[in-house]
């Protein structure tokens, strides 16, 4: 049976192009559209789609709002199209936050290198979130999502608030000394991160590395808002940053994100992108240079994403003595670079989402 799509957008031209891309995949049938946010949260009820496509400015109600109460009514996987611009950035960051899963350019120029590409990588990502029905089911219904509209006040609730008690298994550490953490992740990631991030404490003792594909216009808003939600510092990471202790450093979009020096003392260094790269930040860059400078000091993970960006750059930690982990199919909003480790053999552990941060304070000995 096809995957039943729900096409939301006000502009008549664009729901027809997204409509004949969906539809030309033969996995794929867009059943309905809706020209705004009031519509689409009423013919989700109504149909009951397998994802749902949702623009973010639209009449009536907005592509956020919608987003909020189709997660509070009848959850659905939905990715969001979103401008690349300062203030389309930070309204697809509460799109996700609001329960979203993944976003793409509404530009197809910027999705990918040449048309075809882009056309099949909205496609793949259709098709990827609607295998994630049952993860949407399991989220909890949030009373009021971190928007722009509210950040002081969930600022200031997510830096008060107590990490949540350990359930099921205990963790013992290894034992093993580490002087910096790499977190390599991308669909599903800003999520993911913000998850993690907001759970571990100031005097968090290493450096961390963030690696998320993004757009460039995107990492500085995503930056600002996990250090407004954080105890740690979080920045974008600029060239020539020295690496300091409870500070997370992201990778910005279109650049690549090397480690330069020893232990101690060293430095980032932020070079152009390549035109022949597919990733632009590359997990696998980041992780190669932190391999070749930090040897076997790094402690390092796997988040959800599409493809399998980190397996050789974890392979080459691995290969210096480094610990990694994945994240594991059931919390994952794409099981493609996780898995890519893990049936390479390069993880150790396979952790679910909500405990990465649990288990993260026992490795390092800060619980």
């Amino acid at each position: 049976m096809a995957i039943r799509v729900l096409v939301v957008d006000d502009s008549s031209f664009f729901r027809r192009r997204v409509s004949e891309i969906i539809n030309s995949d033969s996995r794929l049938e867009v059943v309905d559209v809706a020209t705004n946010g009031k519509e689409a949260v009423e013919k989700a009820q109504q149909i009951k789609p397998d994802v749902i496509t949702m623009d973010i400015e639209m009449p009536v109600m907005d592509g956020i709002t919608a987003v909020r109460e189709i997660m509070a009514s009848h959850p659905t996987p939905i990715l969001m199209f979103s401008s690349l611009t300062h203030d389309g950035a930070k309204a697809t960051l509460d799109a996700l936050d609001a329960g979203a899963l993944d976003f793409l350019p509404k530009k197809f120029e910027d999705i990918a290198r040449n048309r075809d590409e882009a056309l099949v990588l909205l496609q793949q990502r259709v098709a990827e979130i609607a295998s994630k029905r049952a993860l949407m089911k399991k989220r909890p219904v949030r009373a009021a999502s971190i928007a722009s509209t509210a950040s002081a006040t969930s600022s200031s609730i997510a830096k008060s608030a107590p990490i949540a008690a350990p359930v099921g298994k205990k963790f013992k550490a290894s034992g093993k000394k580490y002087q910096l953490t790499a977190i390599g992740t991308s669909t599903g990631g800003p999520v993911a991160l913000q998850k993690i991030l907001t759970k571990l404490p100031a005097n968090y003792p290493q450096p961390i590395l963030l690696i998320q594909h993004m757009p460039a216009t995107f990492t500085a808003a995503f930056a600002a808002r996990l250090n407004s939600l954080c105890k740690i510092q979080v920045k974008e990471a600029e060239d020539g940053d020295v690496l300091k202790p409870g500070v997370a450093y992201l990778a910005p979009g279109g650049k690549q994100m090397m480690v330069d020096g020893r232990p101690g003392a060293a430095k980032l260094r932020i070079i152009d992108g390549g035109d022949r790269m597919n990733y632009k930040p590359c997990v696998d860059v980041t992780f190669g240079s932190a391999a070749k400078s930090y040897g076997d000091k790094v402690l390092s993970m796997v988040l959800t994403g599409m493809g399998a960006d980190g397996r050789e750059g974890a392979r080459m930690l691995k290969s210096a003595g480094s610990t990694i982990w994945a994240q594991d199919e059931d919390s994952c909003v794409v099981y493609g670079m996780p898995q890519a480790v893990a049936k390479a053999g390069i993880s150790t552990e396979d952790l679910p989402l909500d405990r990465i941060a649990e288990r993260m304070l026992v490795e390092v000995g800060l619980a």
